[in-house]
């Protein structure tokens, strides 16, 4: 029993150290590669870039109140179409004291002077008649009413205009009715029935009662690294597409490059405007976040290669050509490239249409 053990374990031995030689055997022997062939073709190449940034309205306009004082009534609210000249808002005015109480003396003391005017112009006419004062005391006399008449009416627009910021002479236009100055859309009302409002003037910018805004009329407003901004050029066709909708790619045509850059995040960033062609079909709100897909260069029906196929070795470019299928051999090749789109390359000399090369290598699927 123990000799056949001994050369059960004796053959065991042997099995493995066999096992073991023509296992380090085929791990010594060369690995076959085996490549995807790749076809030289005609093609279009274009090289894109991508700038990031958002949708605005060409001009948007503020509207500011012409009197300070407090919103007594909101007529519109965002997302309403106006049309210039269409009131928005109704202020109601907050009389300073110290203005009302010097207005209401200046009536009162104009008040006077008109009875006054008007007791001695009576008087004069008498004697006009009776011929016991010349005429020209008379004119004299009836001048002075007229003008006490005049101050006194001016005194109480002047009252009228501090008190409630309008006068029976302006009510066709008062200040205290913000109207809208553009026709378009409504974009904000940052302000509630209730707010107090500054009118603008040399030292305050005024507070904004609404903004408005044509929308059909929009901008794709972005930023582009300082290493392509040399290849833009006002004209420049891209596509704008728009985070909200995906699905849809919007014509637009550059229209401006900021001659300075800014920093951000270490690297220089140049602003640009496109103007969008708006379509009819959808509606598209300011402030959404778009890119904007620029095509900085473009070749049409030139000879193509994939880039990946490509090797490089100084200044020189190179290929290798398909000499036998199988097995596979190649034979390296120099060529001339033209312009990439980081996928596939133009060749401008070396290959022709239909040529053969060497790909990636080819994965054995049976190895995964």
């Amino acid at each position: 029993m123990k000799k056949v053990l001994k050369i059960a374990g004796l053959a065991l031995l042997g099995l493995l150290v066999i096992w073991t030689f023509v296992f380090l055997w085929q791990k010594s022997r060369p690995k076959k590669i085996v490549y995807n062939i790749e076809e030289a073709k005609v093609a279009n190449i274009e090289k894109r870039t991508v700038a990031t940034g958002k949708v605005q309205p060409r001009n948007e306009v503020l509207i500011k109140p012409q009197i300070s004082g407090i919103i007594s009534e909101l007529y519109k609210e965002a997302g309403d179409r106006v049309n210039a000249g269409d009131i928005i808002a109704k202020i109601k005015v907050i009389p300073d004291m110290v203005n009302l109480s010097g207005a209401e003396s200046r009536v009162s003391r104009a008040k006077l002077a008109a009875e006054q005017s008007q007791r001695t112009f009576v008087r004069d006419k008498e004697l006009y008649e009776k011929n016991v004062i010349s005429k020209e005391d008379y004119e004299k006399s009836q001048l002075q009413l007229s003008n006490d008449r005049e101050e006194l009416r001016s005194a109480q627009d002047n009252l009228s205009l501090v008190r409630d910021g309008i006068t029976k002479s302006s009510a066709s236009y008062s200040t205290t009715l913000a109207r809208a100055t553009v026709s378009g859309t409504i974009l904000d009302i940052p302000v509630k029935v209730g707010n107090s409002v500054i009118q603008s003037n040399s030292f305050n910018d005024g507070t904004t009662i609404a903004s408005v805004a044509n929308l059909s009329d929009m901008l794709f407003v972005g930023k582009i690294d300082e290493t392509e901004v040399g290849k833009l050029s006002e004209g420049m066709p891209m596509e704008i597409t728009i985070g909200a909708i995906q699905d849809r790619k919007i014509p637009a045509r550059l229209e401006y490059v900021s001659p300075k850059g800014v920093e951000e995040s270490g690297a220089i960033l140049f602003e640009m405007k496109a103007a969008m062609e708006m379509p009819s079909d959808i509606f598209i709100r300011a402030g959404y976040s778009a890119n904007a897909d620029i095509i900085l260069d473009k070749r049409e029906n030139v000879l193509s290669i994939p880039e990946s196929s490509v090797e490089f070795s100084n200044d020189s470019a190179f290929v290798y050509t398909l000499k036998k299928e199988d097995p596979q051999e190649f034979d390296r090749k120099n060529i001339k490239i033209g312009l990439s789109d980081g996928i596939n390359i133009e060749v401008l000399d070396g290959l022709k249409k239909n040529d053969k090369i060497r790909g990636s290598e080819k994965i054995d699927e049976k190895k995964k």
